[in-house]
């Protein structure tokens, strides 16, 4: 039997795992708790119960340091509006577990806030790696499982202190400053990741998190992409791959046909979660860029809703699982968090139909 770190390349580097790595399925809170009322055990780790693989990522503060700090300065019945130091206003609903919040005005709105948000992400801060850091270390070297490390964003992170109507504006109306942005973002990362990649020399995966796409494209051109993204983003992966991470993930929404063979180009190789609604299609992806890309999900949420069958679970899973998992690189997910209208039986039948199936 392999361990999950093991297994974890064996699935995503074309070899013969003896079943596919199973990542922990995203869900929401509500999810889980409407399965413990349907049957799923209160005693027994989410994780182990399903057959997730282990997997952990290096505890790394990316985030601004001191996180900006916020007051709610207006409330009605089911919603509170707060506002950050920077001048951002948000309206969050609180009536509801599940929804976007809205915002009224974003943190970052000229060079100026933007200054402010620069200082908060000092890459030398003492805090931003673990206060245990040597323990870590030592328990990283006897492993076995995978060990991931945050890479960054190279527009998901400026979209949300800008605001993507904001940001579309951006790069035409003040592209130096965006430019400036998107390198400060790299130059953060590099000098943050250099101690983690110098002390720990065999991490197996880099994680990009950018969601910069809708249900019918990307949110914005593969031209803006390559103007704005690429060098910055390259800079990084190509010090990944010289610390020895070969797989390098993007974790976006949306359809990502357009930007798919930008973030290949990148040496971007793993994405998920491959939104069927969307209408990414895995084995069309499979089929134009061989092994060249690595798969994570395109299973659809919306056939494991309530009304659907197991004859509707299993249609969706034998349609793609199969001829995955026989091309290797590619491991199933539900494209995205399992929201709580998917009953826990549903979702228990697909865990068992793919663990049937992708046993070698």
């Amino acid at each position: 039997m392999m361990t999950s770190r093991e297994r974890f390349h064996q699935t995503f580097e074309f070899g013969k795992p003896d079943r596919v790595f199973m990542w922990r399925q995203w869900t929401f809170s509500e999810t889980n708790q409407r399965w413990l009322r349907e049957g799923m055990p209160w005693d027994v780790h989410f994780g182990s119960y399903f057959g997730f693989d282990r997997i952990e990522g290096i505890p790394i503060n990316t985030g601004p340091f001191p996180p900006v700090d916020s007051k709610v300065v207006e409330s009605g019945p089911g919603w509170n509006t707060s506002e950050d130091e920077f001048g951002g206003r948000v309206k969050h609903w609180t009536d509801r577990g599940i929804g976007m919040p809205q915002w009224l005005r974003y943190p970052v709105r000229d060079r100026e806030t933007w200054e402010k948000m620069k200082a908060r992400l000092n890459p030398d801060a003492p805090n931003r790696y673990p206060e245990y850091w040597e323990d870590l270390k030592r328990t990283y070297r006897v492993r076995d499982y995978p060990l991931s490390i945050m890479a960054g964003s190279f527009y998901g992170w400026i979209r949300n202190w800008v605001g993507m109507e904001n940001l579309a504006l951006w790069y035409y109306d003040c592209p130096e400053l965006v430019h400036e942005m998107t390198d400060y973002i790299a130059d953060f990362m590099l000098k943050l990741l250099d101690r983690a990649l110098t002390e720990i020399p065999d991490i197996d995966l880099a994680m990009i998190w950018e969601d910069m796409a809708m249900k019918t494209g990307p949110l914005i051109s593969p031209k803006l992409f390559r103007e704005f993204m690429m060098a910055p983003l390259t800079r990084v992966t190509k010090v990944l791959n010289q610390a020895g991470i070969s797989i390098i993930s993007v974790d976006c929404d949306g359809n990502i046909d357009a930007l798919l063979p930008l973030w290949l180009e990148a040496n971007v190789n793993l994405h998920y979660p491959l939104e069927v609604a969307a209408n990414c299609d895995g084995l069309a992806y499979r089929e134009k860029y061989g092994r060249r890309v690595l798969l994570m999900g395109n299973i659809d949420k919306r056939a494991l809703r309530d009304g659907c069958t197991k004859k509707d679970v299993e249609r969706e899973v034998m349609a793609k699982v199969p001829r995955l998992f026989a091309s290797g690189g590619y491991s199933p997910f539900v494209d995205h968090a399992v929201p709580p209208d998917v009953p826990f039986e549903n979702f228990k039948y697909y865990i068992d139909l793919v663990n049937e199936i992708c046993r070698s």
